[in-house]
């Protein structure tokens, strides 16, 4: 059976109906060359409906099919491989833009921030909606930087499928690997486009085995039948004596139920900047990818139609205030309309409701179920947030939530979850200091860093408690140098950073229980409070501390102050005792709280906060260090340079593989020792070598590194 549907996958004369001829990458690669580029680069949109001789559709225009024709899908890949080019290609291909932007030009439509445009590279993500042959796609098109990693996370969240792009002389790059576990996680189906076939080195057939090896996905050209058996089972039967009278969309059926279970990944290739594979690539995605009513959301059964949307991205404008970025999962919004947000338990009002299209918004009477809005007048809302109707249809949906629950031996908790399912959001490496040009302009300072922070939750913003100055913690160093650079142009600040420091974490080794007692008098009235807790390792790790009771405690004690207590606990988690790092993989049992009547919770917070701090300076102390997965691609001459380089760095060498005419090491390096290596890189490989950073996890330090580094922090201060 397998060899009679191979034998037909090969002959099969409807492939060309299909743009199945992408994939023959000798007569493309030949068409590449020959082909030269001569297209206006200024961009040019039409804001009026139905203007006659125009041949760009006015965002008026676009039209609103029935849910089983929308399309919410994410261009998502590595760095430079060609998102934002396949973005833009796609965009002119449907009618919307009149000329194709250039990234190396800055004038692309979704790069439209100032760093994007001087850097080439894609910082925020950016959502577009068009429409092509009938169906509404709404495309966002995210950054390919691991420093920009939540960007990617939080789309995907919202998303029903995906496009991986990948670069035809690079195939699977370590970025790649990163959204693809991402969308691993969200279970988004996904197609793949090969592109950059033109490139010198591009290489179909490899592409294809590095997707099939290294992200463990089987890819499908286009010309398989083996992986469906209602497919074959048709072929074989109805069809086995005349392949060629086997209907197109027969085909395109099958490939459409094996790309939704993830049994395989449809795979195309052309080459954006040459303007070569992009509509059939709108085809796969319209044919292929899922409409919102395909993807199954437990969730939804809980709200009986009603409004459920979540908001996964906020933008601040200075004429308009919060855009806040909705994926609406069931339901209608309209202008003007109350909403209510669950995890803020706060009510709203939207003011105006809006189509995205990158940096033009189009302001629209109403949208509904499976859409992507763009709303204006939400201003407490933020990423993660759960969106509903009114707090008694939030109220409704829990109980519903719990009926179900009970049916299905499951917990409330576990109905809660359901409904506020949010976006993970990583843990800063680097930190600095930050401060403005004068006191005066720290109210300023202030708000612009709110400001980014609600746009960014990987962005963390703190106060020393010994220093008095604000701490700016990012994902890395280009992180930190763009919010830099947004507050001078954004917010006319003028800043100062402070050098960069690597965010280490600090653990115990050992068990130490100990006691502490807090005797205040304020005023007339007499605050005492003792406590005694246990401080030692946690069995698994865990960024937070783990928290137990023991027997002893009382039940009426806990519900009077077991909040107040653990916010004591986690406090002082915050800072360690050897660098003020926060305390991670560490478990605090409570033994005894005895509160003497009349004592503010606020006294017992305290209490509980300082004798957590005096057991994690009595424990055996351990600094953790970020370490990182390290991916250099370096030519051959340039290979032993490198290594030598790396290992003066405590680097360990995992692999070198072979990709084409290179070679790619793959290892793991603390960050501290990795800081400004692009130009070490760069001095060492005559600018040849390119390389990729990811946080991997937090490891002990050995004890000769971690006193030098405490030596080097006491002299410092």
């Amino acid at each position: 059976m397998l060899t009679s549907l191979k034998i037909f996958a090969v002959n099969h004369q409807k492939i060309c109906r299909m743009h199945i001829n992408t994939i023959c990458c000798c007569r493309i690669r030949t068409s590449f060359k020959r082909l030269k580029t001569c297209v206006p680069l200024i961009r040019n949109y039409s804001s009026l409906p139905g203007l006659i001789g125009n041949d760009v559709k006015s965002l008026h225009s676009i039209i609103n099919p029935p849910i089983a024709k929308i399309r919410n899908i994410g261009i998502m890949a590595h760095i430079d491989a060609g998102k934002t080019t396949t973005t833009e290609r796609i965009l002119y291909y449907s009618g919307y833009t009149r000329s194709l932007g250039d990234v190396d030009d800055g004038d692309t439509v979704t790069d439209f921030m100032a760093q994007e445009r001087e850097r080439g590279i894609t910082i925020q993500s950016a959502a577009v909606t068009f429409d092509w042959k009938g169906y509404r796609i709404n495309l966002i098109d995210t950054p390919g930087h691991v420093d920009f990693t939540l960007e990617v996370e939080r789309c995907l969240r919202v998303l029903d499928g995906a496009v991986a792009v990948f670069d035809a002389s690079a195939g699977v790059e370590a970025q790649t690997l990163t959204v693809w576990r991402q969308a691993d996680k969200h279970k988004i189906p996904r197609i793949c486009f090969v592109n950059k076939m033109d490139k010198t080195g591009a290489s179909f057939n490899y592409t294809v085995e590095s997707i099939r090896k290294k992200l463990k996905a089987k890819p499908l050209l286009l010309q398989v039948a083996d992986l469906d058996d209602e497919f074959a089972d048709l072929v074989l039967r109805e069809f086995s004596e005349n392949f060629d009278l086997l209907p197109a969309e027969k085909l395109q059926t099958a490939i459409h139920r094996i790309t939704l279970a993830q049994a395989a990944v449809p795979v195309l290739c052309g080459s954006a900047l040459k303007n070569k594979g992009i509509q059939p690539l709108l085809d796969a995605i319209t044919m292929y990818l899922p409409s919102p009513e395909e993807c199954k959301y437990e969730f939804l059964q809980w709200h009986k139609g009603d409004l459920c949307a979540l908001a996964f991205k906020v933008l601040h404008d200075k004429q308009r205030g919060p855009l806040v970025f909705l994926r609406i999962y069931s339901g209608t919004l309209k202008p003007q309309l109350a909403i209510h947000n669950i995890n803020r338990n706060c009510t709203e009002r939207m003011s105006r409701l809006l189509l995205p299209f990158a940096d033009q918004h189009i302001e629209i009477p109403s949208l509904a179920a499976g859409n992507i809005a763009l709303t204006v007048g939400l201003k407490h809302t933020a990423t993660g947030d759960t969106i509903v109707s009114s707090k008694s249809s939030a109220l409704a949906a829990v109980r519903q939530a719990e009926r179900g629950g009970k049916k299905n031996r499951q917990s409330s908790e576990e109905a809660e979850r359901l409904l506020l399912a949010g976006v993970e959001i990583p843990e800063p490496v680097f930190f600095c200091t930050i401060e403005p040009p004068s006191m005066a302009k720290q109210p300023d300072l202030d708000h612009a860093l709110k400001c980014l922070q609600r746009e960014d939750p990987s962005l963390k913003v703190r106060l020393d408690p010994d220093s008095g100055q604000t701490i700016l913690c990012g994902m890395g160093e280009l992180h930190i140098e763009i919010i830099h650079e947004r507050i001078k142009r954004e917010y006319g600040l003028e800043t100062y950073l402070g050098p960069l420091q690597v965010a280490y974490r600090e653990t115990v080794l050992n068990s130490v229980r100990t006691t502490d007692t807090l005797d205040r008098t304020l005023g007339d009235k007499r605050h005492l409070v003792t406590v005694e807790l246990e401080a030692g390792p946690a069995e698994a790790t865990s960024v937070v501390p783990v928290i137990a009771y023991a027997e002893s405690i009382s039940e009426d004690l806990l519900q009077a102050s077991q909040e107040v207590i653990e916010n004591g606990i986690h406090s002082a988690c915050l800072q360690g005792p050897l660098l003020g790092s926060p305390v991670q993989d560490v478990a605090i049992t409570l033994h005894s709280v005895i509160i003497h009547p009349g004592t503010s919770m606020t006294m017992v917070s305290a209490c509980v906060s300082r004798c957590v701090q005096k057991a994690l300076k009595k424990a055996e102390k351990q600094i953790l260090e970020p370490l990182m997965h390290l991916e250099v691609t370096v030519a051959t001459d340039y290979l032993s340079p490198v290594l030598a380089d790396l290992a003066q760095r405590r680097g360990n060498i995992q692999e070198i593989q072979t990709r084409q005419d290179n070679k790619v090491v793959i290892g793991f390096v603390p960050l501290a020792e990795i800081m400004g290596y692009s130009t070490v890189l760069r001095t060492l490989t005559s600018g040849s070598a390119t390389f990729a950073l990811e946080l991997s996890t937090y490891q002990a330090m050995s004890p000769q590194d971690q006193n030098s580094l405490l030596n080097q922090r006491s002299s410092t201060f």
